[in-house]
Protein backbone atom coordinates (compact mmCIF):
# COMPACT_ATOMS: atom_id res chain seq x y z
CA UNK A 1 0.00 0.00 0.00
CA UNK A 2 1.52 3.36 -0.82
CA UNK A 3 2.54 5.75 1.87
CA UNK A 4 -0.22 8.50 2.15
CA UNK A 5 1.59 12.16 1.26
CA UNK A 6 0.78 15.49 2.19
CA UNK A 7 2.90 18.30 0.77
CA UNK A 8 2.47 21.88 -0.90
CA UNK A 9 2.97 23.20 -4.57
CA UNK A 10 4.36 26.17 -3.95
CA UNK A 11 3.91 29.44 -5.89
CA UNK A 12 7.53 30.18 -5.01
CA UNK A 13 8.10 27.23 -7.45
CA UNK A 14 5.37 27.83 -9.65
CA UNK A 15 2.96 29.77 -11.79
CA UNK A 16 -0.54 30.05 -10.13
CA UNK A 17 -1.28 28.68 -13.85
CA UNK A 18 0.89 25.80 -13.85
CA UNK A 19 -0.39 24.65 -10.17
CA UNK A 20 -4.36 24.72 -11.37
CA UNK A 21 -3.14 22.14 -14.24
CA UNK A 22 -1.20 20.11 -12.05
CA UNK A 23 -4.00 19.66 -10.27
CA UNK A 24 -6.37 19.33 -13.24
CA UNK A 25 -4.49 16.57 -14.46
CA UNK A 26 -4.53 13.93 -11.66
CA UNK A 27 -8.32 13.18 -12.83
CA UNK A 28 -6.77 11.13 -15.82
CA UNK A 29 -3.26 10.75 -14.72
CA UNK A 30 -1.39 8.02 -12.22
CA UNK A 31 1.77 9.84 -11.56
CA UNK A 32 2.09 11.91 -8.54
CA UNK A 33 0.95 15.92 -8.28
CA UNK A 34 5.50 16.52 -8.05
CA UNK A 35 5.21 14.40 -11.37
CA UNK A 36 3.32 16.09 -13.48
CA UNK A 37 4.25 19.25 -12.18
CA UNK A 38 8.05 18.82 -12.92
CA UNK A 39 6.50 17.93 -16.97
CA UNK A 40 5.05 20.92 -17.23
CA UNK A 41 6.34 24.56 -18.28
CA UNK A 42 4.35 28.13 -18.89
CA UNK A 43 3.93 27.22 -22.33
CA UNK A 44 2.07 23.91 -22.04
CA UNK A 45 0.32 25.03 -19.09
CA UNK A 46 -1.34 28.01 -21.03
CA UNK A 47 -2.18 25.49 -23.94
CA UNK A 48 -4.01 23.24 -21.30
CA UNK A 49 -5.65 26.12 -20.16
CA UNK A 50 -6.86 27.38 -24.28
CA UNK A 51 -7.91 24.45 -24.60
CA UNK A 52 -9.65 23.10 -21.63
CA UNK A 53 -10.67 26.11 -19.65
CA UNK A 54 -11.41 28.61 -22.70
CA UNK A 55 -12.67 26.06 -25.37
CA UNK A 56 -14.15 23.40 -23.27
CA UNK A 57 -15.89 25.44 -20.68
CA UNK A 58 -13.69 23.43 -17.90
CA UNK A 59 -13.58 26.48 -15.34
CA UNK A 60 -13.53 24.57 -12.08
CA UNK A 61 -9.84 24.18 -12.95
CA UNK A 62 -8.96 27.68 -12.75
CA UNK A 63 -10.18 27.55 -9.35
CA UNK A 64 -6.88 25.91 -8.59
CA UNK A 65 -4.83 29.24 -9.58
CA UNK A 66 -4.82 31.53 -6.37
CA UNK A 67 -3.91 35.30 -6.66
CA UNK A 68 -3.16 38.28 -3.89
CA UNK A 69 -4.09 41.25 -4.96
CA UNK A 70 -3.04 45.20 -3.34
CA UNK A 71 -6.25 47.68 -4.23
CA UNK A 72 -4.78 51.21 -2.96
CA UNK A 73 -6.35 54.51 -2.99
CA UNK A 74 -10.01 53.70 -4.74
CA UNK A 75 -13.56 55.14 -3.29
CA UNK A 76 -15.94 53.62 -0.90
CA UNK A 77 -17.80 53.21 -3.98
CA UNK A 78 -15.76 51.54 -5.89
CA UNK A 79 -14.55 49.07 -2.86
CA UNK A 80 -18.70 47.93 -2.90
CA UNK A 81 -17.96 46.84 -6.72
CA UNK A 82 -14.59 45.32 -6.20
CA UNK A 83 -15.71 43.65 -2.74
CA UNK A 84 -19.37 42.17 -4.77
CA UNK A 85 -17.69 38.76 -5.23
CA UNK A 86 -18.98 35.93 -2.91
CA UNK A 87 -16.20 33.41 -3.37
CA UNK A 88 -13.43 36.15 -2.45
CA UNK A 89 -11.67 37.44 0.67
CA UNK A 90 -10.95 40.91 1.53
CA UNK A 91 -9.11 42.92 3.91
CA UNK A 92 -10.13 46.84 3.72
CA UNK A 93 -8.60 49.93 5.45
CA UNK A 94 -10.97 50.38 8.55
CA UNK A 95 -12.60 53.71 8.96
CA UNK A 96 -13.47 52.56 12.89
CA UNK A 97 -9.41 52.48 13.66
CA UNK A 98 -7.99 54.77 11.15
CA UNK A 99 -7.98 58.40 10.99
CA UNK A 100 -8.18 60.25 7.16
CA UNK A 101 -6.28 63.39 5.85
CA UNK A 102 -8.05 66.42 3.81
CA UNK A 103 -6.89 65.30 0.88
CA UNK A 104 -8.16 61.82 0.64
CA UNK A 105 -10.54 61.63 -1.09
CA UNK A 106 -11.28 61.18 -5.01
CA UNK A 107 -13.08 63.01 -7.89
CA UNK A 108 -15.01 61.21 -10.22
CA UNK A 109 -13.52 61.21 -13.83
CA UNK A 110 -17.03 62.06 -15.07
CA UNK A 111 -16.81 65.24 -13.13
CA UNK A 112 -14.37 65.94 -15.50
CA UNK A 113 -14.84 69.40 -16.52
CA UNK A 114 -18.82 69.07 -15.56
CA UNK A 115 -19.96 72.58 -13.92
CA UNK A 116 -20.89 70.86 -10.38
CA UNK A 117 -16.96 69.87 -10.54
CA UNK A 118 -15.93 73.03 -8.14
CA UNK A 119 -19.01 72.29 -5.82
CA UNK A 120 -18.57 68.57 -5.37
CA UNK A 121 -15.07 69.55 -4.34
CA UNK A 122 -16.17 72.27 -2.04
CA UNK A 123 -18.80 70.23 -0.61
CA UNK A 124 -16.48 67.15 -0.11
CA UNK A 125 -13.73 69.42 1.69
CA UNK A 126 -16.21 71.16 4.01
CA UNK A 127 -17.17 67.33 5.06
CA UNK A 128 -13.84 66.41 5.73
CA UNK A 129 -12.86 69.78 7.71
CA UNK A 130 -15.72 69.20 9.54
CA UNK A 131 -14.69 65.36 9.87
CA UNK A 132 -11.01 66.70 11.17
CA UNK A 133 -12.60 69.50 13.64
CA UNK A 134 -14.86 66.58 15.12
CA UNK A 135 -11.86 64.62 16.30
CA UNK A 136 -10.45 66.30 19.05
CA UNK A 137 -13.86 67.52 21.02
CA UNK A 138 -15.09 64.20 20.42
CA UNK A 139 -11.90 62.51 21.98
CA UNK A 140 -11.83 65.00 24.78
CA UNK A 141 -15.48 63.33 25.71
CA UNK A 142 -14.27 60.01 25.55
CA UNK A 143 -10.70 60.48 27.17
CA UNK A 144 -12.59 61.21 30.35
CA UNK A 145 -14.58 58.16 30.14
CA UNK A 146 -11.77 55.23 29.71
CA UNK A 147 -9.71 54.15 32.85
CA UNK A 148 -6.37 54.06 32.13
CA UNK A 149 -5.28 49.95 33.14
CA UNK A 150 -2.94 48.81 35.45
CA UNK A 151 0.22 49.12 33.87
CA UNK A 152 -1.34 50.21 30.06
CA UNK A 153 0.75 52.36 27.86
CA UNK A 154 -0.04 55.74 26.97
CA UNK A 155 0.08 54.10 23.00
CA UNK A 156 -2.33 51.02 24.23
CA UNK A 157 -4.49 53.78 26.41
CA UNK A 158 -4.46 55.94 23.20
CA UNK A 159 -5.91 53.21 20.92
CA UNK A 160 -8.80 52.15 23.07
CA UNK A 161 -9.87 55.85 22.98
CA UNK A 162 -9.03 56.22 19.43
CA UNK A 163 -11.63 53.26 18.41
CA UNK A 164 -14.10 55.03 20.39
CA UNK A 165 -14.13 58.47 19.48
CA UNK A 166 -13.35 57.59 15.78
CA UNK A 167 -16.46 55.52 15.40
CA UNK A 168 -18.67 58.57 15.81
CA UNK A 169 -16.57 60.96 13.89
CA UNK A 170 -16.74 58.54 10.54
CA UNK A 171 -20.08 59.28 10.14
CA UNK A 172 -19.28 62.64 8.57
CA UNK A 173 -16.82 61.06 5.66
CA UNK A 174 -18.35 60.66 2.61
CA UNK A 175 -18.27 57.62 -0.03
CA UNK A 176 -15.75 59.48 -2.11
CA UNK A 177 -13.09 58.62 0.69
CA UNK A 178 -10.25 56.57 -0.75
CA UNK A 179 -9.26 53.26 1.12
CA UNK A 180 -7.40 50.33 0.46
CA UNK A 181 -8.08 46.68 0.07
CA UNK A 182 -6.27 43.30 -0.19
CA UNK A 183 -7.77 41.25 -2.31
CA UNK A 184 -7.20 37.18 -2.40
CA UNK A 185 -9.48 35.28 -5.51
CA UNK A 186 -9.02 32.50 -7.82
CA UNK A 187 -8.72 32.53 -10.96
CA UNK A 188 -12.29 31.99 -11.66
CA UNK A 189 -13.90 34.29 -9.21
CA UNK A 190 -11.31 36.94 -10.46
CA UNK A 191 -12.50 36.61 -14.71
CA UNK A 192 -16.00 37.06 -13.57
CA UNK A 193 -14.81 40.24 -11.02
CA UNK A 194 -12.97 41.72 -14.18
CA UNK A 195 -16.24 40.99 -16.12
CA UNK A 196 -18.17 42.62 -13.64
CA UNK A 197 -16.01 45.84 -12.81
CA UNK A 198 -15.78 46.50 -16.79
CA UNK A 199 -19.68 46.09 -16.79
CA UNK A 200 -19.65 48.58 -14.48
CA UNK A 201 -21.47 52.81 -14.72
CA UNK A 202 -18.78 53.84 -13.22
CA UNK A 203 -15.61 55.19 -15.08
CA UNK A 204 -13.60 54.55 -11.70
CA UNK A 205 -14.71 51.03 -11.16
CA UNK A 206 -14.29 50.08 -14.86
CA UNK A 207 -10.98 51.86 -14.96
CA UNK A 208 -10.08 49.64 -11.35
CA UNK A 209 -11.52 46.18 -13.35
CA UNK A 210 -9.45 47.56 -16.79
CA UNK A 211 -6.09 47.49 -14.22
CA UNK A 212 -6.54 44.42 -12.35
CA UNK A 213 -7.03 42.55 -15.40
CA UNK A 214 -3.61 43.92 -16.77
CA UNK A 215 -1.58 43.33 -13.54
CA UNK A 216 -2.93 39.48 -12.69
CA UNK A 217 -2.42 38.59 -16.56
CA UNK A 218 0.96 38.58 -15.96
CA UNK A 219 0.52 35.39 -13.32
CA UNK A 220 -2.79 33.81 -15.29
CA UNK A 221 -2.41 35.39 -18.23
CA UNK A 222 -4.23 32.74 -20.52
CA UNK A 223 -7.45 32.82 -17.54
CA UNK A 224 -7.99 36.01 -17.76
CA UNK A 225 -6.94 37.62 -20.69
CA UNK A 226 -10.94 37.25 -21.82
CA UNK A 227 -12.81 38.51 -19.69
CA UNK A 228 -14.66 41.68 -21.01
CA UNK A 229 -17.63 43.53 -20.09
CA UNK A 230 -20.88 41.40 -20.66
CA UNK A 231 -23.45 43.26 -22.93
CA UNK A 232 -26.29 41.29 -20.23
CA UNK A 233 -25.19 43.52 -17.27
CA UNK A 234 -24.88 47.15 -19.26
CA UNK A 235 -28.74 46.33 -21.25
CA UNK A 236 -30.17 45.03 -17.77
CA UNK A 237 -28.81 47.77 -15.51
CA UNK A 238 -30.15 50.63 -18.46
CA UNK A 239 -33.47 48.73 -18.65
CA UNK A 240 -34.11 48.60 -14.89
CA UNK A 241 -33.06 51.84 -14.38
CA UNK A 242 -35.46 53.19 -16.58
CA UNK A 243 -38.38 51.55 -14.61
CA UNK A 244 -37.35 52.95 -11.26
CA UNK A 245 -38.18 56.34 -12.53
CA UNK A 246 -41.88 54.79 -12.73
CA UNK A 247 -41.78 54.53 -8.87
CA UNK A 248 -42.57 57.53 -6.16
CA UNK A 249 -39.53 57.41 -3.58
CA UNK A 250 -41.05 56.95 -0.15
CA UNK A 251 -39.78 58.19 3.12
CA UNK A 252 -38.04 56.22 5.79
CA UNK A 253 -39.86 54.62 8.42
CA UNK A 254 -38.62 54.05 11.79
CA UNK A 255 -39.15 50.23 11.13
CA UNK A 256 -35.59 49.89 10.30
CA UNK A 257 -35.80 45.92 10.00
CA UNK A 258 -38.76 44.00 8.58
CA UNK A 259 -39.00 40.26 8.16
CA UNK A 260 -40.82 40.05 5.07
CA UNK A 261 -40.57 36.58 4.32
CA UNK A 262 -39.48 33.55 6.47
CA UNK A 263 -39.91 29.19 6.45
CA UNK A 264 -43.21 28.61 8.45
CA UNK A 265 -41.78 25.25 8.98
CA UNK A 266 -38.04 25.94 9.38
CA UNK A 267 -37.33 24.83 12.65
CA UNK A 268 -39.06 21.30 11.51
CA UNK A 269 -37.25 21.15 8.57
CA UNK A 270 -33.99 21.82 10.17
CA UNK A 271 -34.63 19.27 12.63
CA UNK A 272 -36.05 16.54 9.98
CA UNK A 273 -32.68 17.14 7.94
CA UNK A 274 -30.76 16.77 11.35
CA UNK A 275 -32.38 13.31 12.08
CA UNK A 276 -32.15 12.33 8.01
CA UNK A 277 -28.47 13.06 8.51
CA UNK A 278 -27.64 10.66 11.25
CA UNK A 279 -30.39 8.05 10.39
CA UNK A 280 -31.63 5.94 7.29
CA UNK A 281 -35.08 7.13 7.10
CA UNK A 282 -36.33 9.31 3.79
CA UNK A 283 -36.80 12.85 4.32
CA UNK A 284 -40.52 12.39 4.42
CA UNK A 285 -40.74 10.45 7.14
CA UNK A 286 -38.24 12.69 9.24
CA UNK A 287 -40.49 15.41 8.73
CA UNK A 288 -43.46 13.68 9.69
CA UNK A 289 -41.87 12.46 12.69
CA UNK A 290 -40.95 16.32 13.30
CA UNK A 291 -44.43 17.09 12.99
CA UNK A 292 -45.67 14.74 15.10
CA UNK A 293 -43.81 15.28 18.33
CA UNK A 294 -45.47 18.18 21.40
CA UNK A 295 -43.74 21.21 21.74
CA UNK A 296 -41.57 20.24 24.52
CA UNK A 297 -40.04 16.92 22.36
CA UNK A 298 -39.21 19.63 19.61
CA UNK A 299 -37.59 21.67 21.69
CA UNK A 300 -35.45 18.60 23.39
CA UNK A 301 -34.73 17.72 20.10
CA UNK A 302 -33.66 21.09 19.09
CA UNK A 303 -30.95 20.86 21.92
CA UNK A 304 -29.37 18.06 21.59
CA UNK A 305 -28.61 19.98 18.02
CA UNK A 306 -27.36 22.82 19.19
CA UNK A 307 -26.84 22.52 23.10
CA UNK A 308 -23.48 21.92 22.88
CA UNK A 309 -22.30 24.89 20.76
CA UNK A 310 -19.71 26.36 22.76
CA UNK A 311 -18.36 30.34 21.16
CA UNK A 312 -16.30 29.47 18.31
CA UNK A 313 -18.11 26.62 17.23
CA UNK A 314 -19.76 26.62 13.64
CA UNK A 315 -23.60 25.17 13.38
CA UNK A 316 -23.91 22.16 11.46
CA UNK A 317 -25.17 22.95 7.66
CA UNK A 318 -28.65 21.12 8.39
CA UNK A 319 -29.72 25.06 9.46
CA UNK A 320 -29.43 26.07 6.10
CA UNK A 321 -32.56 24.54 5.37
CA UNK A 322 -34.24 27.26 6.98
CA UNK A 323 -34.47 30.83 5.16
CA UNK A 324 -35.22 34.67 6.03
CA UNK A 325 -35.67 37.59 3.87
CA UNK A 326 -35.08 41.00 5.57
CA UNK A 327 -35.80 44.63 4.27
CA UNK A 328 -33.61 46.58 5.95
CA UNK A 329 -32.66 50.27 6.44
CA UNK A 330 -29.04 50.94 8.01
CA UNK A 331 -26.52 54.01 7.80
CA UNK A 332 -23.85 53.70 4.98
CA UNK A 333 -21.01 53.08 8.10
CA UNK A 334 -22.89 49.63 9.31
CA UNK A 335 -23.74 48.91 5.30
CA UNK A 336 -20.31 48.94 5.16
CA UNK A 337 -19.66 46.09 7.60
CA UNK A 338 -23.14 43.81 6.41
CA UNK A 339 -21.32 43.80 3.37
CA UNK A 340 -18.71 41.94 4.03
CA UNK A 341 -20.93 38.81 5.08
CA UNK A 342 -21.42 37.69 1.69
CA UNK A 343 -22.26 34.06 2.18
CA UNK A 344 -26.21 35.96 2.37
CA UNK A 345 -27.47 37.35 -0.78
CA UNK A 346 -27.49 40.75 -0.91
CA UNK A 347 -29.48 43.75 -2.51
CA UNK A 348 -28.63 46.94 -1.78
CA UNK A 349 -29.90 50.47 -3.57
CA UNK A 350 -27.62 53.04 -4.91
CA UNK A 351 -26.63 55.08 -1.87
CA UNK A 352 -28.83 58.35 -1.77
CA UNK A 353 -29.14 61.69 0.69
CA UNK A 354 -32.78 61.07 0.37
CA UNK A 355 -33.50 58.58 3.48
CA UNK A 356 -32.31 60.61 6.43
CA UNK A 357 -28.98 60.24 8.71
CA UNK A 358 -28.04 59.17 11.93
CA UNK A 359 -26.50 60.84 14.49
CA UNK A 360 -24.19 59.31 16.83
CA UNK A 361 -24.60 60.64 20.30
CA UNK A 362 -21.25 61.35 21.09
CA UNK A 363 -21.12 64.17 18.55
CA UNK A 364 -23.95 66.24 20.47
CA UNK A 365 -22.08 65.41 23.70
CA UNK A 366 -19.31 67.13 21.75
CA UNK A 367 -21.03 70.14 21.02
CA UNK A 368 -20.56 69.59 17.81
CA UNK A 369 -24.48 68.67 16.35
CA UNK A 370 -24.62 71.90 14.80
CA UNK A 371 -21.50 71.38 12.78
CA UNK A 372 -22.64 67.69 12.07
CA UNK A 373 -26.22 68.87 10.50
CA UNK A 374 -24.70 71.95 8.75
CA UNK A 375 -22.44 69.60 6.76
CA UNK A 376 -25.04 66.77 6.32
CA UNK A 377 -27.44 69.20 5.00
CA UNK A 378 -24.72 70.71 2.25
CA UNK A 379 -24.20 67.23 1.40
CA UNK A 380 -27.92 66.38 0.64
CA UNK A 381 -27.78 69.87 -1.34
CA UNK A 382 -24.77 68.95 -3.50
CA UNK A 383 -26.48 65.11 -4.18
CA UNK A 384 -29.63 66.59 -5.29
CA UNK A 385 -27.90 68.43 -7.77
CA UNK A 386 -25.66 65.39 -8.47
CA UNK A 387 -28.63 62.45 -8.80
CA UNK A 388 -30.47 64.84 -11.37
CA UNK A 389 -27.96 64.53 -13.62
CA UNK A 390 -26.40 60.99 -12.85
CA UNK A 391 -27.60 59.25 -9.86
CA UNK A 392 -24.72 57.11 -9.84
CA UNK A 393 -21.64 59.78 -9.45
CA UNK A 394 -24.11 61.26 -7.13
CA UNK A 395 -23.04 58.83 -4.38
CA UNK A 396 -19.39 59.98 -3.73
CA UNK A 397 -20.94 63.03 -2.15
CA UNK A 398 -23.04 60.82 0.15
CA UNK A 399 -21.99 60.76 4.14
CA UNK A 400 -21.60 58.03 6.04
CA UNK A 401 -23.95 58.54 8.22
CA UNK A 402 -26.84 58.66 5.39
CA UNK A 403 -29.42 55.46 5.50
CA UNK A 404 -29.41 53.15 2.47
CA UNK A 405 -31.70 50.70 2.13
CA UNK A 406 -31.16 47.02 1.25
CA UNK A 407 -32.53 43.39 0.67
CA UNK A 408 -31.33 40.34 2.67
CA UNK A 409 -31.89 36.74 2.34
CA UNK A 410 -29.81 34.27 4.39
CA UNK A 411 -30.45 31.04 6.36
CA UNK A 412 -30.59 29.80 9.93
CA UNK A 413 -27.07 28.66 10.23
CA UNK A 414 -25.75 32.06 8.59
CA UNK A 415 -27.95 34.22 10.83
CA UNK A 416 -25.93 32.10 13.89
CA UNK A 417 -22.52 33.77 12.49
CA UNK A 418 -23.55 37.06 11.77
CA UNK A 419 -25.76 37.88 15.18
CA UNK A 420 -23.33 36.48 16.92
CA UNK A 421 -20.79 38.41 15.65
CA UNK A 422 -22.12 41.37 15.06
CA UNK A 423 -24.09 41.45 18.14
CA UNK A 424 -20.85 41.22 20.37
CA UNK A 425 -20.03 44.25 22.28
CA UNK A 426 -16.53 44.95 20.43
CA UNK A 427 -19.06 45.36 17.20
CA UNK A 428 -19.90 48.85 15.63
CA UNK A 429 -23.00 50.20 17.15
CA UNK A 430 -24.38 51.09 13.87
CA UNK A 431 -24.50 47.58 13.03
CA UNK A 432 -25.35 46.14 16.67
CA UNK A 433 -28.27 47.31 16.34
CA UNK A 434 -29.05 46.03 13.36
CA UNK A 435 -27.60 42.59 14.43
CA UNK A 436 -29.56 42.45 17.51
CA UNK A 437 -33.26 43.49 15.98
CA UNK A 438 -32.73 40.74 13.73
CA UNK A 439 -32.04 38.18 16.25
CA UNK A 440 -34.96 39.72 17.70
CA UNK A 441 -37.24 39.04 14.99
CA UNK A 442 -35.79 35.64 14.58
CA UNK A 443 -36.65 34.90 17.60
CA UNK A 444 -40.04 35.62 17.40
CA UNK A 445 -40.67 33.05 14.75
CA UNK A 446 -38.28 30.59 15.60
CA UNK A 447 -37.71 30.00 19.17
CA UNK A 448 -36.74 27.12 19.74
CA UNK A 449 -33.78 27.13 17.11
CA UNK A 450 -32.62 30.61 17.96
CA UNK A 451 -32.13 29.99 21.50
CA UNK A 452 -29.11 28.93 21.23
CA UNK A 453 -27.63 32.02 19.64
CA UNK A 454 -24.67 33.48 22.03
CA UNK A 455 -26.24 37.19 22.66
CA UNK A 456 -25.53 39.85 24.55
CA UNK A 457 -28.17 41.02 27.18
CA UNK A 458 -28.74 44.37 26.14
CA UNK A 459 -31.16 45.05 23.48
CA UNK A 460 -31.39 47.35 20.52
CA UNK A 461 -33.39 49.61 21.65
CA UNK A 462 -30.36 49.82 24.82
CA UNK A 463 -28.04 50.47 21.87
CA UNK A 464 -30.49 53.20 19.97
CA UNK A 465 -30.82 55.22 23.24
CA UNK A 466 -26.72 54.83 24.10
CA UNK A 467 -25.59 55.96 21.17
CA UNK A 468 -28.09 57.39 18.61
CA UNK A 469 -29.20 60.95 18.88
Amino acid sequence: MPDRQIYLLSPKDLSPETIAVAFAKTSRSPESFREIAEGLSEESSAKFHERWVVGYGHASVAEHAILHIAIENVSRVAMEAIESNRLASYTEKSTRYQKWGADDFTIPPELDGHPLCDEFVDTIRSLFSTYAASLDPARDIVSKRVARRDGETDEAWDRRVRSQYVDSCRFLLPAAALANVGMTANARVLENAVRKLLSHPLEEVREIGQRVKEVTKSEVPTLVKYAEAVPYLLETQKALSVERSTFNVQPATDDFCTLIDHDRDGEQKVLAAALYRFGEMSYVDAFAHVQSLADAERVQLAESLLGRLKRHDIPLRELEYCNYTFDLLMDQGAYAEFKRHRMMTQTPQLLTARLGYATPRLIEEAGFRSQYDSAMQKAAETYEKLAAWNSNVAQYVVPNGFNRRVLAQFNLRTAYHFCQLRAAANAHYSIRKVAERMAEEIQRVHPSLSAFMTLPEETWQDVDGKFFV
